[in-house]
């Protein structure tokens, strides 16, 4: 189970932008994302590679945590509000949920909620 340090500074990581950081330091190498129903995704090198896509579209992505996190042994659900203004011009506001597996300091899974009407879908 994460101590709440850990998971506190996986969330400063995001909050400063640092998405690629907080995943190389936090997620196992075995590591899945899923977003709502969609197909899982696995493994920290593909789950980086396609973070870094995502910031490469972007012009900027604000992110911050609507506090409380809720830990509960190795579960963590943090909800979160992101704003991403994308290279074409495109804005986006995302207001989302997830729900998180950790293996001790290290997250297994994590699985996003939102509203894909968000995104534009």
């Amino acid at each position: 189970m994460p101590n709440r340090e850990t998971v506190e500074e996986f969330v400063a990581l995001v909050e400063a932008g640092a998405f690629d950081t907080a995943m190389e330091r936090f997620y196992a190498e075995n590591a899945s994302m899923q977003e709502n129903q969609d197909t899982p995704r696995h493994g920290l090198t593909a789950l980086i590679e396609g973070e870094r896509r995502t910031m490469a579209r972007s012009r900027n992505i604000k992110a911050t945590c609507i506090r409380p996190i809720l830990i509960e042994g190795d579960t963590v659900a943090i909800r979160w509000h992101f704003a991403f203004e994308f290279g074409d011009g495109r804005s986006v506001v995302l207001d989302e949920m997830t729900h998180q597996r950790w293996a001790g300091e290290k997250m297994r899974e994590e699985k996003f909620f939102y509203d894909p009407k968000q995104m534009g879908r």
